[in-house]
């Protein structure tokens, strides 16, 4: 967690006079050593090196899609369900707006699925398939819901 979350969270949790000089001694970084191997090695990587070290796998990033457009679909599903149970003339539209989150989130998983990469698709698969069937089976009895109730 960044220092500053850990000293706002502090601040919001603590009384004002209690001093947070723990808080410092335990966030402070610990230094690697100055051994020559240890500074030899880290002048001497390749970019390429330093970019893996530092960046998402594809499986992570595509994983992270997938999520922020499932976090909005489920969001708008959950609308979409309750004006459908309350049967507000909203409610249409908001099944409609459920409909299409859901359709952007069944896009990008299927292009990872019909991808070339079956490692990429088997992860993303693993990690987030049983989510947007559980989200395709809610749509699924909202709009029988609906159905009914006319």
């Amino acid at each position: 967690m960044h220092r500053a979350l850990l000293l706002r969270s502090l601040r919001l949790t603590t009384p004002r006079s209690s001093p947070i000089r723990t808080l410092n001694t335990l966030t402070t970084t610990t230094r690697r050593p100055t051994h020559p191997h240890y500074t030899r090695a880290a002048s001497h990587a390749s970019p390429d090196y330093v970019r893996w070290l530092s960046s998402k796998s594809a499986a992570d990033e595509k994983i992270d899609e997938i999520t922020e457009l499932y976090a909005t679909a489920q969001d708008e599903f959950e609308i979409a369900m309750e004006e459908t149970e309350k049967a507000t003339v909203y409610a249409e539209e908001d099944r409609a707006a459920a409909r299409e989150e859901l359709t952007k989130v069944q896009e990008v998983y299927r292009g990872v699925m019909e991808g070339p990469d079956s490692q990429l698709a088997e992860e993303v698969k693993r990690r987030v398939g049983q989510r947007i069937r559980e989200l395709e089976q809610g749509i699924a009895a909202m709009e029988e819901l609906a159905q009914n109730q006319d």
